[in-house]
């Protein structure tokens, strides 16, 4: 079975594929200290709690922080005996290219999000992805990543209200009843809101233009759903849009003979 990883700047999501269908998902926060040791002992209780006696046979990883790979790759060596796959490395291939200015890193997870994205919906996409970034990814009509934006995230940007002015207090994002707050708490939630809503919006809008095509939004992570709410930001919205696209990477790395 395919133990996919996508590690992310908060949080690390383990699902467990058997075929194309998720066993088991489990989530824990990105630490880059944890060790193998560590991620076997939590992994394989959640598993055993849950009544799954799965053997790991592969292993894919997603990370937007380098130093956890390597005890990544350690659990898989040592405890599933397998050399996982790490997108973004050379011998990591996408079933889709890479249109960005030469010498340009992309995100691992923007790039797994185009793959799913192109996978489900077909091209002229725009993927938002809710995490501690906000990012926007144009995927073109024949799959190609073509670049996108990055943005702060919503929590980030409630945090650094928090932190940089003494009298805010910190406060979580929620839909306010109204645009015009009569506390302080309401003040800072219509202005995150509101102001994400216009964001997205705005952003969706020029990206249209520019490419010149009529496109589809698709959203991912976790506060996507709490943004619907508003208006129509969205065509659809896709919780486990990264898991599927390291799956898609891995078949399309075994289908075409490289060392998985």
């Amino acid at each position: 079975m395919l133990l996919a990883v996508d590690c992310g700047n908060t949080n690390t999501v383990f699902a467990l594929w058997d075929g194309d269908h998720v066993i088991g998902q489990w989530r824990t926060s990105t630490e880059w200290q944890r060790t193998a040791d560590q991620y076997y002992v939590w992994l394989s209780t959640l598993m055993r709690l849950q009544g799954i006696e799965a053997q790991v046979s592969d292993m894919i990883i997603s990370s937007t922080v380098p130093r956890v790979v390597f005890n990544l790759r350690v659990l898989a060596d040592r405890y599933f005996n397998t050399r996982p796959l790490v997108v973004g490395k050379p011998d990591c291939l996408l079933p889709v290219d890479v249109r960005v200015d030469q010498g340009t890193t992309v995100g691992p997870d923007r790039l797994v999000n185009t793959v799913a994205g192109h996978a489900k919906f077909g091209g002229n996409l725009i993927v938002v992805d809710f995490g501690t970034a906000t990012t926007f990814d144009v995927v073109a009509a024949d799959g190609a990543y073509v670049g996108g934006v990055i943005a702060p995230g919503v929590n980030l940007s409630l945090e650094a209200l928090h932190h940089a002015a003494a009298a805010l207090p910190h406060v979580d994002i929620s839909k306010p009843q109204n645009v015009i707050g009569t506390n302080t708490v309401a003040c800072m939630q219509s202005g995150v809101f509101w102001g994400y809503v216009g964001l997205v919006r705005e952003i969706c809008d020029r990206i249209r233009a520019e490419h010149g095509q009529v496109m589809q939004v698709i959203s991912t992570g976790g506060l996507a759903p709490l943004f619907q709410q508003a208006a129509e930001l969205f065509d659809a919205y896709e919780d486990d849009l990264t898991v599927d696209g390291l799956r898609i990477i891995h078949t399309y790395n075994k289908d075409n003979g490289t060392n998985v």
